[in-house]
């Protein structure tokens, strides 16, 4: 008799979009994952990867977190009776104790809450948040120059292995 080994493999964390801007823009402090709060056709289109993550930020109304400027274009096959809303405000879920936690920073210290990527974990979509702190210009400017630096040395090695 024969052993059959079913290496099933897990939907686990296969990423949708990121927003690599915000790395750019800001000093990432603390990482959290928030649950999304989606329609139907927004599944289906993150799916496709039809998302742009560029020009949104999280929002705090009321004790909660809201998804704001997120674009989530439709498909093309879109039911007829669903209208759909292409940069909707989407609730974020996460514990009260977080949130609060979160409140106080933002409010505080002068945060601000990004989000960093969609991912899909145990069949549901994920949005990894950020609480962050604005970079200034020249801090840009030196993550562009180290950026160019490491990209000339790899340039320079990958000739010299010719």
């Amino acid at each position: 008799m024969s052993k059959k080994t079913d290496k099933k493999t897990k939907p686990g964390d296969s990423r949708i979009a990121e927003n690599k801007k915000a790395l750019f823009n800001y000093h990432i402090e603390e990482r959290f994952e928030a649950g999304m709060v989606l329609q139907g056709w927004e599944v289906k289109a993150l799916r496709e990867g039809k998302v742009q993550l560029t020009d949104g930020y999280v929002v705090i109304r009321e004790g909660e977190l809201f998804l704001v400027g997120c674009q989530i274009n439709p498909l093309r096959t879109a039911s007829t009776h669903v209208s759909p809303d292409a940069v909707r405000t989407k609730k974020l879920l996460m514990q009260k104790d977080q949130i609060r936690r979160l409140i106080g920073k933002v409010e505080q210290r002068g945060f601000t809450l990004v989000p960093l990527n969609l991912h899909w974990k145990n069949r549901r979509v994920k949005c990894e948040i950020a609480l962050a702190r604005g970079k200034a210009e020249h801090d840009k400017r030196d993550t562009i120059k180290d950026r160019e630096g490491k990209r000339e040395v790899e340039r320079a090695l990958k000739h010299r292995s010719r």
